[in-house]
């Protein structure tokens, strides 16, 4: 008991030292953590999303507010792929869920009248760890790029996101538009203004509120394709 207890504390210590040092652009830091997490043998998985993607996310909300600029934030980006060459391969030798069988092929991009991406970026990265195919169209997508994608990739998710309000409705608007066209293909939202009641509303099989979520959330509306192929 005293045994994993003392475990317990050493991760948390280590997961808030990795998070820190994602925010504070220190890349080598970074590194020099997660080797100590490699040699301790610790949890990989929580040391990627509860120690690096939770460095990155708070990044983003530093960006949000202002008191992060683009600069920072690609130094930010630097210093968690750093740590995540590192730990990822480790995730085949610990056999982590995050190696999920049920891979899948995403679209992403941010609605048309919303340059507001950082959080569509994390998202990004998180579904880049999980194993993902994603085709990030990035910022301000109008609905044509939309169409235009799908009709090259065919992928089995398009992620739909909007953090103003004045913009989210776009989302109701591709969702209808894109289900027209292409049936089979599911949606998961995201974004400030939206709640789960919303997006089941506006036709979405999935929400997410924030990046963790959204790779859970993909995991189950992939398998739940699987199920009905």
């Amino acid at each position: 008991m005293l045994v994993a207890l003392v475990q317990e504390l050493e991760e948390n210590e280590i997961l808030s030292r990795l998070r820190q040092a994602v925010i504070c652009y220190d890349t080598i830091g970074v590194k020099e953590i997660c080797q100590d997490v490699i040699d301790g043998q610790h949890d990989i998985y929580r040391c990627i999303f509860d120690g690096l993607v939770a460095g990155m996310e708070e990044v983003g909300r530093l960006y949000e507010v202002g008191e992060y600029y683009v600069p920072e934030m690609l130094l930010c980006a630097d210093s968690l792929y750093a740590g995540l060459e590192l730990l990822r391969p480790q995730l085949q030798l610990q056999k982590q869920k995050i190696l999920f069988e049920e891979k899948g092929q995403v679209i992403i991009g941010v609605v048309s009248g919303d340059i507001h991406d950082i959080g569509k970026n994390i998202v990004r990265m998180m579904f880049d760890i999980a194993g993902f195919k994603v085709w990030d169209l990035g910022r301000d997508v109008p609905l044509e790029r939309f169409i235009r994608e799908q009709e090259k990739h065919h992928a089995d998710i398009i992620c739909l996101s909007s953090m103003m309000s004045t913009t989210a409705v776009e989302i109701k608007h591709v969702i209808r538009k894109l289900k027209e066209r292409f049936p089979d293909v599911k949606f998961m939202v995201g974004g400030a203004p939206l709640n789960g009641s919303i997006a089941h509303r506006w036709g979405a099989d999935g929400f997410a509120c924030d990046a963790a979520h959204a790779v859970n959330e993909a995991i189950k509306i992939i398998g739940y394709i699987k199920e009905i192929i």
